[in-house]
């Protein structure tokens, strides 16, 4: 069975602003921004494209007071949220639920209606239009001197092309937004480009410098990929900060409802080569959860030398991640190559107190892909640190089968061991790393460079049908100074529900690759879970690769 994860696709033109004086902004194209997510358990067959979902009420929601807010009034009034009866969004005014996909490619946000537009701001905020799949508006408030006042946005904030004009009054007061995006000059010093993106229940994406959008964030996962539907939290409002003249960072607080569990978010929002969000999360149940599922990363994972031969494409590869990256306490590195399976893939990785864990886009070379459009070589990585001591748990890999690379089919998330009951209070900190992340960060360990598989056998035969050959590239490190005829090196390769038949190590001549083969065989239909790293000289010298191979019955 499928899991439900909700989907949203980004397919929109990212808005880039020049820095010049007020009302004179031009907009420039940074990059073609594909995001997107399948969906099972919600009956809504295909995909939902996302910076395009739903909103509500014609006149817009009734002008909010100024009022006191700080973090801990936010998280007392989702406590007590989590008391009562889940809310129930407002339906949608006509002028909106009529919009169609094509109408929604029609309407941007205008630069020069950007907020935070001041001397000395380091930031500039935008909002995504209500309509279409945006079925529930998302309240915007500005904090000021500890204050938070409504930030409306209304039609006049927009421009809509073509007949799409027609279609919306002019003037017409919006019931909130479907969510916001925060730019900041991350390429260039005269350019505000988008940096950070909220939109779709509580996902949210962002980018290091020089990256296209790929990979997505979600504040949380409940009952992903189990039996039982998917329940998808979203972020009802949130609040911004004022930045003050010249910051670097800016800070955003969300609240987050869904039908068992409501939140209090914290953003901390630091734009560079890696842009750095400190996140948050205090959460209130209101019922059980079958399975809680902390910062959750959503990506797409197509084809690659795994399983090249699937498909029918110029195209070398296809994903915007490739692997799943654990950083354990006991300083092992466990790289988990991703696959698109045949049927569902779970995989649990079990730990105590995790010291990271990421999707990671690890070739940076145009030629592994050839895509010119997608540019998936700039894709970033994100990378999960947690703060304080999250106890045991498991990182969870879900691997949906996919024949389109529009469809989000990898989420992993930290599941606790500890379950999670009605009543229950739980808070969650962590710093998300958004970028390239090159591998340097293993100093003396090789990493695993790429991951094919074949029929096995040997070259030129015909294949043994019980058996397949996994092929791992490990380079850098201490391992690629060694000559190729070192005697020291051991492979340690286990096999669950399965054999290895034959195990080989060499280095590629001219290069510095170490190359492992391993064939294995198993029964039709068994789940091998495969583990393979380098050892010698009484050490580590590569990360952990590991992989699962579903054999056809």
């Amino acid at each position: 069975m499928r899991p439900g994860v909700n989907g949203i696709r980004w397919d929109y033109m990212t808005l880039t602003e020049r820095k010049t004086p007020a009302g004179m902004r031009r907009r420039t194209v940074l990059g073609f921004a594909p995001l997107a997510v399948l969906l099972g358990a919600t009956g809504l067959p295909g995909i939902l494209r996302a910076q395009e979902q739903p909103a509500a009420a014609p006149a817009g929601p009734a002008a909010s007071p100024a009022a006191p807010f700080d973090f801990d009034k936010l998280t007392v009034e989702m406590q007590a949220r989590a008391a009562a009866e889940p809310a129930v969004a407002p339906a949608l005014p006509e002028a909106l639920s009529q919009l169609t996909y094509d109408d929604f490619q029609k309407i941007v946000f205008w630069p020069d209606k950007a907020r935070w537009n001041f001397d000395g701001s380091g930031f500039r905020v935008h909002a995504f239009h209500p309509g279409w799949l945006f079925k529930e508006p998302v309240q915007v408030f500005e904090i000021v001197d500890g204050t938070a006042r409504p930030m409306d946005f209304s039609a006049a904030d927009f421009e809509y092309r073509g007949d799409v004009a027609t279609k919306i009054p002019q003037g017409f007061a919006l019931p909130g937004v479907a969510g916001i995006r925060l730019n900041a000059p991350l390429n260039r010093p005269d350019l505000f480009d988008e940096v950070v993106a909220f939109a779709g229940a509580s996902y949210f994406r962002a980018l290091g410098r020089d990256n296209f959008y790929g990979l997505s964030a979600r504040g949380l996962a409940v009952n992903t990929g189990l039996s039982s539907a998917e329940e998808f939290p979203r972020f009802s409002a949130f609040y911004l900060e004022r930045p003050a003249p010249g910051a670097r960072t800016v800070t955003l607080y969300a609240a987050l409802e869904s039908a068992s569990v409501t939140g209090a978010y914290r953003f901390v929002i630091a734009p560079g080569a890696e842009t750095v969000i400190d996140v948050t999360a205090r959460l209130f149940f209101r019922a059980d959860v079958e399975q809680l599922g902390v910062a959750p990363l959503t990506s797409m994972f197509l084809y690659s030398e795994v399983n090249r031969a699937g498909f029918d494409d110029y195209r070398p590869q296809v994903h915007d991640s490739n692997g799943l990256r654990i950083a354990r306490e006991d300083g092992d590195v466990l790289w988990r190559a991703l696959n698109n399976p045949k049927t569902l893939g779970s995989s649990y990785i079990a730990l105590a107190r995790p010291r990271s864990f990421g999707l990671y886009q690890r070739d940076r070379d145009f030629q592994t892909y050839q895509d010119a459009e997608a540019h998936y070589e700039r894709r970033p990585s994100c990378d999960v640190e947690p703060m304080g001591d999250w106890g045991e748990g498991a990182v969870r890999l879900v691997e949906i089968p996919s024949d389109l690379e529009v469809n989000d089919n990898i989420v992993a998330f930290w599941v606790p061991k500890e379950p999670v009951k009605a009543g229950d209070a739980r808070e969650f900190s962590y710093r998300m790393r958004w970028g390239d992340l090159p591998p340097s960060d293993l100093q003396d360990l090789a990493w695993v460079h790429e991951t094919r598989t074949g029929h096995g056998g040997n070259a030129g035969s015909s294949d043994k049908p019980d058996t397949r050959k996994f092929v791992v590239d490990f380079r850098g490190g201490l391992l690629s100074r060694l000559p190729d005829d070192t005697g020291e090196l051991l492979p340690v390769v286990s096999v669950a529900n399965g054999t290895a038949e034959v195990t080989t190590l060499s280095k590629v001549r001219g290069t510095d690759i170490w190359r492992l083969v391993v064939d294995v065989a198993s029964e039709p239909g068994a789940v091998v879970e495969l583990s393979a790293h380098i050892a010698g000289f009484g050490r580590k010298l590569s990360e952990i690769w590991l992989f699962q191979w579903v054999r056809p019955s």
